[in-house]
Parts: C-alpha cells; sequence; structure tokens
C-alpha cells in the first residue's frame, strides 16, 4: 500500500496527499478504526515532508474522514456510506440497476435526436474546418479583461461572490437599456432580464409563451438557426418556414400564410440583420412590411439581435423592437457571443414589463441568476471604454476575412450562390445535383470540414445543396486552401451528375 502515490506539479502537495489518503478510505482499503501511519512514517513512505503529512491529517479529520486518539495517532472514521455497502444495499452493490433509457420522457429522447454536436463530424489534428461561427479568441484583448475584473473585484468583490438576482446585474441592466436607445428602441414600458446567453432566453421566452391546451405554432425564415428549431421542437411548437430571397424573407409568401392561416400563430421567431445562416439584411422596406403583417394578426415577434454589431458596409439599420416605438409586440433577445466573449454567457431579453416580470420569476426558479462575476466584468468591460476599441478592431479583420473567403468562393466556386452581408460566415446554394453531405464526406477525406445547410431548413430533405461556411477561427492560408479542396470536390460531383443525366 503507497506505493502508487504518484506528485504532480501544478497542484499544492497538503492536497494532493489529503485525497489520495482519502481515495483509499472511501475504496474501502483503509477500513473503519485502522490506525494511519504516523505522520513521520508517511512521509517517509510517500516521500513528502513531514510537516505536509501533519497538515493533510488535519485536513481529513476536519472533512469527517478520520479522528485522532491524544497520543496515539488518527484512525479511519466509520462511514455511512461504506456500512450500506457491507449489506449489499450501497451505490456500488450490482443488484440496484436502472434502465434509465427507458425511462427518459419524450422531450429527454428528442434532446437527443436533437444534438447536432453529438451527430458533428469528429475532425482530425490538422484539418481545416469551417464549421465554427465562433469568434476568433486571438482577437481576444486579455489585459483589457483581466483589468475589468480586478477594478470590479476592488470595488464590490464580496458582494459579487455571493448570491445575485435574478433578474440580472443592475449596473449592466442600465448599461444595456442605454446601449438599445441608442439602437433607436424606446423602452417605455419596456424591462429587461439578462439570461445566460440566447439560447437561455430563447427557451425561457418559449415556455412562458407556449400554450398550455394544444400545440405551439411559430412562424420563421427557412432556414434558420438550428438551435431555434431545436428548442421550438422540443417546447412542442410546430413550425411554419417562410422562404428566404436575397433582401430577406419573402414578404408576398408570409401575407400569404397569414391570410389562410389567421389566428393560428402564436409568435413569429426572425433575425432580421446577418441572419444565421444565410447572412442576409432584412432590407428597410420588408422591415416596415413584415411588422406591419404582424401587428395586423396580432403576432408577437422574437427578433434574434445576431451579429448586429459585425456590420461591414452601408448604413445602420435599426432592429424590429425600434420599428415598433412604444408597442410591445416585439421581444428582443441579444448576446455578445459571437462578438466579444462567449465563455462569459451573457444575454439579455428586451421586452413588455409584464412579460419581463413572468420571465424573471421562471429564471429564479430555474437557475436562480445568471453569474454575477461574468455580469459585472461584462458591465466593466463596457465603462471602461474598451467595447468600442474592440469592436472596431474586430470588425476590421472579420471584414477582411469576410472577403478574402467571398473572393476564393468566387473563384473556386463559381457553380455556387453566395449569400452573406457580413457576421462570420457565408452561406452557398449549389445546383440541385450537388448534395452537401456527400460533398462533406468527399472533402473530410481531403482534410476540409464545413456544416451543411439542411440542419438549418424546418423540413428534412431542404437545402440538400446548401452549406455554410465560418471562416472566423480559420487562417487565411486554410481559407484558400480548403476552399480549393471543396471547389475540385463540388466540380467533381458535378462531373458525376452531367454524366449520369446523359447516360439516362
Amino acid at each position: 500500500m503507497f506505493q502508487d502515490f504518484k506528485l504532480v506539479s501544478d497542484r499544492p502537495v497538503v492536497i494532493q496527499v489529503k485525497e489520495y489518503v482519502k481515495r483509499l478510505i472511501i475504496k474501502g482499503a483503509l477500513q473503519a478504526d485502522q490506525k494511519l501511519p504516523s505522520t513521520r512514517e508517511m512521509s517517509g513512505l510517500l516521500k513528502v515532508s513531514r510537516n505536509t503529512v501533519i497538515a493533510a491529517y488535519e485536513g481529513l479529520e476536519d472533512d469527517g474522514y478520520t479522528y485522532a486518539v491524544p497520543g496515539k495517532g488518527s484512525y479511519v472514521a466509520a462511514m455511512v456510506g461504506h456500512l450500506a455497502a457491507d449489506n449489499g444495499e450501497g451505490v456500488g452493490s450490482t443488484a440496484w440497476q436502472i434502465d434509465w433509457k427507458a425511462r427518459m420522457n419524450d422531450y429527454a429522447v428528442s434532446a437527443v435526436d436533437l444534438d447536432v454536436m453529438k451527430q458533428g463530424i469528429r475532425a482530425k489534428k490538422g484539418t481545416i474546418s469551417f464549421t465554427s461561427i465562433a469568434p476568433d479568441e486571438q482577437l481576444f484583448d486579455l489585459g483589457d479583461v483581466r483589468r475589468a475584473f480586478l477594478d470590479r473585484m476592488a470595488i464590490e468583490g464580496q458582494t459579487l461572490l455571493n448570491y445575485g438576482y435574478a433578474k440580472g446585474y443592475k449596473p449592466l441592466i442600465d448599461y444595456l437599456m442605454c446601449y438599445m436607445e441608442n439602437k433607436g428602441v424606446d423602452i417605455t414600458g419596456k424591462d429587461m432580464l439578462i439570461t445566460s446567453g440566447f439560447t437561455e432566453g430563447f427557451d425561457m421566452v418559449l415556455s412562458a409563451l407556449r400554450p398550455s391546451a394544444r400545440r405551439g405554432a411559430a412562424i420563421c425564415e427557412n432556414p434558420t438557426h438550428h438551435t431555434a428549431i431545436k428548442n421550438l421542437k422540443l417546447q412542442g411548437f410546430e413550425i411554419t418556414g417562410i422562404p428566404m430571397e436575397r433582401d430577406g424573407i419573402d414578404v408576398e409568401q408570409l401575407e400569404a400564410v397569414l391570410q389562410t392561416q389567421t389566428n393560428s400563430f402564436d409568435l413569429a421567431y426572425l433575425t432580421p440583420s446577418y441572419h444565421n445562416p444565410t447572412g442576409i439584411v432584412l432590407s428597410p422596406e420588408k422591415r416596415s412590411a413584415v411588422m406591419k403583417l404582424m401587428r395586423r394578426y396580432q403576432i408577437p415577434v422574437i427578433e434574434d439581435g445576431f451579429n448586429e454589431e459585425l456590420r461591414y458596409s452601408g448604413a445602420h439599420v435599426a432592429p424590429l423592437i425600434a420599428t415598433v416605438g412604444q408597442g410591445n409586440g416585439v421581444i428582443y433577445i441579444g448576446s455578445f457571443s459571437k462578438v466579444l466573449f462567449p465563455g462569459l454567457r451573457v444575454g439579455w431579453v428586451l421586452g413588455d414589463r409584464a412579460l419581463i416580470d413572468a420571465l424573471e420569476s421562471i429564471k429564479r426558479a430555474r437557475t436562480i441568476h445568471t453569474s454575477t462575476i461574468d455580469q459585472s466584468i461584462l458591465y466593466q468591460y463596457f465603462l471602461n471604454g474598451n467595447f468600442d476599441k474592440y469592436v472596431k478592431k474586430a470588425r476590421a479583420e472579420y471584414k477582411r476575412k469576410y472577403e478574402l473567403t467571398r473572393a476564393c468562393c468566387e473563384a473556386h466556386l463559381p457553380e455556387a450562390q453566395l449569400s452573406g452581408d457580413g457576421g462570420l460566415h457565408l452561406f452557398l446554394t449549389f445546383p440541385a445535383g450537388v448534395n452537401t453531405r456527400q460533398l462533406l464526406e468527399a472533402c473530410t477525406k481531403q482534410g476540409v470540414i464545413f456544416t451543411p445547410g439542411d440542419k438549418f431548413f424546418i423540413q428534412e430533405g431542404e437545402g440538400t445543396n446548401t452549406l455554410r461556411l465560418g471562416f472566423s477561427r480559420v487562417t487565411d492560408e486554410n481559407i484558400e486552401r480548403g476552399i480549393q479542396i471543396i471547389g475540385n470536390q463540388a466540380s467533381s460531383l458535378l462531373q458525376t451528375e452531367k454524366k449520369n443525366e446523359v447516360s439516362s
């Protein structure tokens, strides 16, 4: 015994000794009331200092794993869990086995089925990956973030380490309310809830608006954000998708659907700026037309403020919520995850006060509150004036990569139709003969992967000739080489398709 103890360099030695002995006790290698080696003897066995062993033994006693007998030494304490295991009734007993898959409800089963991350490609090392639309961590200004953390902790560190408020950190809420006002939003009658990113906010809004007596009905762009599709389905909504045109959602088709299905929709989910996955910005004319239809048919709109800051050209386009004035028909869900630091997981919901009041209670029931430290760091980062500086730098770099990616696509993928006015990705639509799942399989063998577009469409079988190309975390060299490989494989597929057509 004690021969398998090995020190690691990145942890305090006393903690390693304490945890090592604790594991021996938990596993039963050291029995109740058994005397531990003396501190001098143990220091020799483990090849650590005697003071280290003394401190480790004190820690074990504090945690209830040992007890000391004056003048005799330290002994292993009896543990309730071990007594149960001895009777064949403990956690480790093979007699108690539950078939958890059989107990899973429809929600859990659907969550697994819709989990695209589990179904994704496991890329080999060195693979050129266009699958991510996360920000490039090389752009993160760590010095400013560190300074923001230290500044805020110096001001109210003890408070920040305690419980926070379900609604959110008030200084951040006040800042973001002004931020939204600067986008042209009339905040009269509106309030805000801080969430752990967009996805939590979206899921909470859906749970609040889901009908109790029937399945919900939602309308959205087609294609759309696959996480939104997943959450709508998990919340029991039937989804009606409206096709996209070059300048946004097909308004005529939207109106036709609304006329034939009057009073049947509980909500609409729209991403008007740098839409995921197409990257399209909804034109001002269509914004006005869409909002008139939503008002006429009294359909609440959930607006996804996705990537609004990553505008590379043209004038600022106000969000949908800014077009309704003091009206309360739009719920805006915002996040800086694609611009700033997704690891902080801070988002917000801006909407009518009555709705936010209900969401606050839902938030308190679910997760109590979003990390106050994360919120405070973000607030101090803004307060220190770092956001505008960072966005300017990030926008310039992503614009350069956007233009490079677009030029490479035009050169090597001339048969594909491109869309994307900004943000961190481009969307490609190939002729009907190209199946991008087959294209992905061929490209994977050549060390390149991307996201097939069919996962963004409402109905199975749609969008099989589309793909999303995320460029934010890909080097210039790999952008050029990767797109050239995709182009070569796409050309091969098209040639094969033409040969099949001729032979048939």
